[in-house]
């Protein structure tokens, strides 16, 4: 009993620095935020346990987010049915859609009908490319699909996908469908880092994909260049509003700082009042905020 004791006291007596650090990063946040013209959401998980939230549990349209859980989706789908990435996935010509984003249409044309799994899941990722994304959707049962292989993995409910990348573009505001709240989505990166990445060769690349994402890097990454710190992240970015706002701009991943902090986050802007560059340069000052508070830690 007295060492049990001894251990709650010393406990007791250790956590409240890292905790206010943690409360000190969280309040720069809000006071950050505070009277800005959008909606912004932010999570921080450090280390793998201690939190940092500043409207983590609301919800906001992911976006290209979505992307993220649709390819850990189509991994689990691989693994159940003895698949590869070098297995090939056939599309027809009007798979790709010439009304959307997509740097593989603009590379191959129409003329391309057949790709292996990890090329989709690439150009998913790396390039955000729309055309891809939905192909992938397709070929793992479309929305109903992908929610019923989420709840499988144990991916959190508040992570809903009820929209394809066609839908969207057919009608903006189906976007509203593929929703998360910031912590359920800094959650599912933080498990993916932890556990998710190191399970086998096939979710090891997609992590090598996620450090690899070439779109945003004036969002999460920026404040991090100089630092020479490890990031895996997926953004996502909306469309103007008959309002003149911007619907969503966000990004959320994982970080691996040089001094061994560790950390995912999940930044949201919607309804932004500001055009994307702008809408950017709130992520990329919330991630600021982030990593100095961080440091000071050490």
């Amino acid at each position: 009993m007295k060492i049990l004791l001894i251990i709650i006291t010393f406990l007791t007596f250790i956590s409240p620095a890292f905790a206010g650090g943690n409360k000190a990063i969280e309040n720069a946040l809000h006071e950050y935020i505070k009277g800005k013209d959008a909606r912004i959401g932010v999570a921080v998980i450090i280390n793998g346990k201690d939190t940092v939230s500043v409207n983590g549990n609301r919800d906001f349209p992911m976006m290209s987010v979505v992307k993220f859980p649709l390819v850990l989706t189509v991994a689990h789908w691989i693994n159940t049915n003895g698949m590869s990435l070098n297995d090939t996935v056939t599309f027809s010509e009007k798979a790709m859609k010439e009304d959307t984003y997509s740097p593989m249409l603009k590379k191959y044309g129409k003329n391309r009908n057949t790709m292996t799994i990890r090329e989709l899941l690439e150009w998913s990722l790396v390039e955000s490319d729309n055309n891809a994304a939905d192909i992938l959707l397709h070929r793992v049962g479309g929305t109903s699909g992908v929610t019923s292989i989420m709840r499988q993995m144990g991916i959190s409910d508040e992570i809903v996908i009820g929209a394809s990348e066609e839908d969207m573009h057919r009608d903006p505001y189906l976007s509203y469908l593929n929703r998360t709240t910031p912590l359920a989505m800094a959650q599912l990166f933080d498990r993916f880092y932890h556990e998710l990445r190191n399970a086998s060769q096939l979710y090891s690349e997609i992590s090598v994909m996620l450090e690899q994402c070439r779109t945003g890097l004036d969002r999460l990454a920026f404040p991090l260049l100089p630092t020479n710190a490890l990031i895996g992240h997926k953004t996502g970015t909306g469309f103007p509003t008959p309002e003149g706002r911007i619907s969503a701009v966000n990004d959320c991943g994982y970080v691996n700082l040089p001094n061994g902090t560790r950390y995912s986050v999940a930044v949201f802007v919607a309804d932004s009042n500001y055009d994307i560059a702008t809408t950017s340069a709130i992520i990329a000052e919330v991630s600021k905020i982030v990593l100095e508070g961080l440091i000071k830690q050490k």
